[in-house]
């Protein structure tokens, strides 16, 4: 799933086109996620083309204010905060941080090095099975998608990695996408995210920091999702479960779902 060439938004995919089985895909077009909106040009053709009707944000409180969305004329706003109760205890530095530790190798190891950034991680994608604030925002997202004229609607967090890749996680296992179509988009938002914030990885690992360490904290590694899904699998058994049980989510909405974001190939 090739990132759409804007210049005003980061990482920004389009969910439409993944095979589903069947001869099924995902409706191209409807569902999309992407990185902050604090620089989007409405005017952009990239953008104005999409013909957004809504978006989610699922960031935090702080990031919000720090850098607010722009949003395209006539575009609803639905805010979704998936970490409100976990990043307190989640052993990660505040997003606004995050450049900080990229500056400051030592910084950097003495709080999340040997392994913690990886174990911190998976933490956090276990919350976003099981904590309220991201059970409330995953269901919302999903009423949304449920909902006739909200699309076409976009999803995003700050990076457009973590909370946004297991949103469209949620999306696609829902429809039936197999594990590894899943995956490689999942994956997929590394080489966007990595070039992103190249000059401060350069700099990071010419200052002596691991590059590893790096690569952990801006990026997604598949430890990282399999962590959540490991938690769906051990508290609901499938996702379908987890969003009727975990998420709150009706089965009549699940299918207004898949009537929505389902096309048949020719």
């Amino acid at each position: 799933m090739p990132a759409i060439p804007a210049t005003s938004v980061a990482n920004l995919r389009d969910l439409g086109g993944l095979p589903l089985g069947g001869g099924r895909s995902v409706r191209s077009g409807l569902v999309l996620r992407s990185a902050q909106l604090d620089r989007l040009d409405p005017e952009e053709p990239a953008v104005a083309g999409l013909k957004l009707r809504t978006v989610v944000d699922l960031r935090t409180a702080a990031e919000r204010a720090d850098r607010p969305d722009r949003l395209p004329e006539g575009a609803r706003l639905l805010v979704a905060d998936v970490l409100a109760d976990h990043l307190a205890a989640s052993g990660l530095p505040p997003a606004a941080r995050l450049k900080t530790l990229l500056t400051d190798p030592a910084l950097a190891e003495r709080h999340l090095g040997g392994g913690r950034i990886r174990e911190a991680m998976r933490r956090t994608y276990r919350a976003f099975v099981t904590s309220d604030s991201a059970r409330a925002s995953y269901r919302a997202l999903l009423t949304e998608l449920g909902t006739p004229g909200a699309g076409p609607l976009l999803f995003h967090c700050t990076a457009g990695k973590d909370r946004t890749g297991w949103g469209a996680t949620v999306v696609l296992g829902l429809l039936g996408a197999d594990e590894a179509v899943v995956r490689e988009e999942y994956l997929g938002v590394n080489p966007a995210v990595r070039q992103a914030f190249a000059p401060m990885i350069e700099g990071f690992v010419t200052q002596g920091g691991d590059p590893e360490l790096a690569l952990a904290m801006i990026g997604v590694l598949p430890d990282y999702l399999d962590a959540g899904l490991e938690e769906v699998a051990e508290r609901h058994g499938s996702m379908e479960a987890y969003v009727r049980d975990g998420l709150g989510v009706p089965d009549e909405l699940t299918e207004l779902i898949r009537e929505r974001l389902t096309v048949y190939a020719a």
